[in-house]
């Protein structure tokens, strides 16, 4: 059994993981399961929609204005404020307060999120790979995982998993409301523990793998081209760019 694990990092971190899997081959895909977590989810879902090459032609070529824009880049500073506050208590007090910030935040309107997100998937349903998506619930802070078999559309999904909290709304699925799938862990590489060979790709840190799995994290150059803030539209060429030449690199 193969498993690819595609974790959280933002715009700059979707454009990374897809330049690295274009870098990488198309056979890096030939897996039994791809688990996605928040910038990851978009990324599972689109290379298993289109061509990886052409999901890297569309981070790679600037977008034109949208009359539908989400408006300013989102700062990311508070939230990284309050990850720093909470990283020494038990993960479910983390959960917590970050459940909290995610509930209490003033941002854009959910509809307009989801908008957001659904320009970033090539199609509206589900991959025929199974592809597992990752968030929280905030009310139980439980772990929530989404396939095609959930009975819940590929847009919520996804929109749940990349809510970052603070930054973006919460997302309603049958009554509840679902925050980032990376609160707790950027990768949730656990849920693929017991398989043969897992390929971790992670644009941040704390990727926390499981024993078997090789991990690719951002060299030198795809950092620089990723930072200063990972939501700014402005990385993704750059990070894409990056990510390519780190991947190819890897597969020689």
């Amino acid at each position: 059994m193969r498993a690819l694990v595609l974790g959280g990092g933002g715009v700059a971190g979707i454009a990374w993981e897809i330049g690295i899997l274009h870098g990488l081959g198309e056979a890096v895909l030939d897996v039994d399961v791809i688990v996605g977590t928040s910038a990851g989810s978009v990324v599972a879902a689109a290379v298993n929609q289109i061509p990886v090459a052409e999901a890297y032609e569309r981070q790679t070529t600037p977008s034109p204005p949208r009359a539908d824009a989400a408006g300013p880049v989102p700062a990311i500073g508070k939230l990284m404020q309050l990850f720093a506050e909470i990283a020494a208590l038990p993960e479910p007090e983390q959960l917590r307060r970050v459940a909290d910030a995610a509930l209490s935040a003033q941002t854009m309107p959910e509809d307009v999120f989801r908008k957001l997100i659904g320009t970033s998937l090539p199609s509206p349903d589900w991959p025929r790979r199974r592809v597992a998506v990752v968030a929280y619930d905030t009310a139980t802070c439980e772990r929530t995982v989404f396939t095609k078999d959930s009975g819940v559309d590929l847009l919520s999904a996804v929109a749940a998993s990349c809510s970052v909290p603070g930054v973006f709304p919460p997302v309603t699925i049958d009554g509840k409301r679902y925050m980032d799938g990376g609160s707790a862990r950027s990768t949730n590489s656990d849920l693929v523990a017991g398989y043969d060979e897992v390929l971790v790709i992670s644009p941040m840190a704390g990727v926390n793998p499981v024993a078997t799995a090789r991990v690719i994290t951002p060299d030198r150059a795809s950092l620089v081209a990723m930072m200063p803030n990972v939501l700014d539209p402005a990385s993704r060429g750059p990070s894409a760019e990056a990510g390519y030449r780190q991947g190819k690199a890897l597969r020689l």
